[in-house]
């Protein structure tokens, strides 16, 4: 289980080695993911909070990168934080997450990206339920939720 320690050393002296990697220029990921994807997971955007597709979503399942399709979250580490994005305590793995410092806006929050295709996600905060005290805020766009019986990902 990953604490707030963890994070900010993975943030300060660099993250586990991803399973694989997926990269394309930046001209491909414009043809490959929707404008909206494409705003979140390559240029950092943050969607609207409360009008997001998983804000609300509690399905069975799980979660993965919506521009490489790795998976990030089980759904039963999903829960109702009342941020107004989707809210995760772990991530599936160790190695799911890439953990960056991020001072953008006068803020100091710790950046979530994909580990294996660089894709922002969000961010993790140390304001989450117990046992582990994560707050894994994630835009909706920058995840595609697969049901249970779905297993090619």
């Amino acid at each position: 289980m990953l604490r707030w320690k963890d994070v900010l050393i993975y943030a300060k002296y660099g993250n586990p080695e991803p399973a694989r990697r997926v990269e394309h220029s930046e001209a491909e990921w414009a043809q490959l993911l929707p404008p909206e994807r494409y705003h979140v997971l390559r240029e950092a955007a943050t969607e609207p909070p409360y009008r997001n597709a998983y804000c609300r979503a509690y399905e069975p399942g799980r979660y993965v990168c919506a521009g490489c399709g790795s998976l990030l979250f089980a759904a039963e580490e999903k829960y109702h934080a009342i941020s107004g994005w989707p809210s995760f305590r772990q991530p599936a793995a160790r190695n799911a997450i890439h953990y960056a410092f991020d001072a953008s806006f006068n803020m100091q929050r710790i950046e979530a990206r994909c580990n294996v295709c660089d894709g922002h996600l969000g961010h993790v905060f140390p304001d989450g339920p117990e046992p582990g005290g994560l707050r894994y805020c994630m835009n909706s766009a920058s995840l595609r939720q697969l049901n249970e019986e779905d297993r090619s990902n």
